[in-house]
């Protein structure tokens, strides 16, 4: 769906987290190169190939990001909340979009120009060691997701797939509920049809419970096994 978002100024409160940090003359810095875009559920923030100009910092929502990889493919790459940064990237040179995003529910978001954040980082070394340490955990997920491309089995895949979903960041989000079938597979890596076949496979197992669209991890450690044995 393309986005249509509306657009409010964002007042400096909004920020929270790392830009605690900031001094006043950095969030004056700031305050001038940017505003708050909220985005409806199904909308799309951006596509992958567009310009980056800017830096979004999710407010309050939850985004998925992934990779378009054909005409109708796509990985899952990582889920974005409250807290997160995407297209970070662009802040060190990235001219486009390596990746999309679209809201998985009513999302609110600040765009930041990149130049801006650019200049706050480099004149406050905490703030951008707080900022490096919040992106690490995609990295970790990027890291993930080539170990199950690369050598897992299906099950082992979808094992993964489900540990990053019911981990512990996103138990407040009810996350499965805001998820398809082939939103799971596509971060599985696996088919939509061999997801729904190994996901009723694991509630035999005793591994999950399946209700409607949710999901409930009841044997964590086990599925744990799976997705490091692949």
């Amino acid at each position: 769906m393309e986005h249509n978002p509306t657009v409010k100024n964002l007042p400096t409160s909004e920020l929270a987290g790392c830009f605690l940090h900031l001094t006043e003359d950095e969030l004056a810095i700031l305050n001038k190169k940017k505003t708050q875009v909220i985005y409806e559920k199904g909308e799309t923030l951006f596509k992958q190939g567009a310009f980056a100009p800017y830096v979004w910092y999710v407010l309050e929502g939850l985004v998925k990001v992934y990779i378009q990889t054909g005409m109708r493919k796509q990985i899952n790459v990582n889920l974005a909340r409250t807290g997160d940064f995407i297209a970070f990237s662009s802040v060190f040179g990235n001219e486009t979009h390596g990746y999309s995003a679209m809201a998985l529910k009513d999302t609110r978001i600040c765009m930041m120009e990149k130049d801006a954040l650019r200049e706050v980082l480099m004149s406050n070394s905490k703030f951008a060691m707080q900022i490096t340490a919040r992106n690490n955990r995609i990295e970790n997920q990027l890291l993930e997701i080539i170990k199950n491309l690369s050598y897992k089995q299906m099950r082992g895949k979808l094992a993964t797939a489900l540990c990053y979903l019911s981990s512990e960041e996103f138990l407040s989000e009810k996350i499965f509920t805001h998820l398809t079938r082939k939103d799971i597979a596509d971060f599985a890596g696996i088919t939509q049809e061999s997801t729904v076949k190994f996901l009723k496979e694991f509630e035999r197992e005793n591994l999950l419970v399946l209700k409607g669209k949710d999901i409930k991890i009841t044997d964590r450690e086990k599925l744990s096994l799976i997705s490091r044995t692949g």
